[in-house]
């Protein structure tokens, strides 16, 4: 492999727009639409980083109680003010399962 090579976090860095180093937990999903959506974790953060290319890459902090379904409308799933579908909620909580450990600071 080329160490001149971009990481995949630098490459979802700058889709995104955001800053994620080599040590975060990352992860990437593509909807049926075509739209994009990223997700980093720092250790030891207490929220992790949302963006969603429908919602022009901007910046949603995240945790473990972000996910809401009815809130804004009854049976619509939301992350803040974003409507997202079945599959990016499944995804997005997928995203915060696995990083849980690194939001609590354990190794």
């Amino acid at each position: 492999m080329n160490d001149e090579s971009p990481s995949l976090n630098q490459l979802l860095a700058r889709l995104c727009g955001g800053v994620i180093d080599d040590k975060e937990y990352v992860g990437y999903f593509m909807n049926d639409h075509g739209e994009e959506l990223v997700f980093a974790q720092r250790r030891g953060e207490k929220t992790a980083r949302f963006w969603h290319s429908d919602m022009d890459w901007k910046l949603l902090q995240v945790d473990d109680h972000s996910i809401r379904v009815g809130g804004v409308v009854e049976g619509v799933t939301t992350v803040g003010d974003m409507i997202i579908d079945r599959a990016e909620a499944t995804w997005l909580s997928s995203c915060l399962a696995v990083s849980r450990h690194l939001r609590s600071g354990r190794a």
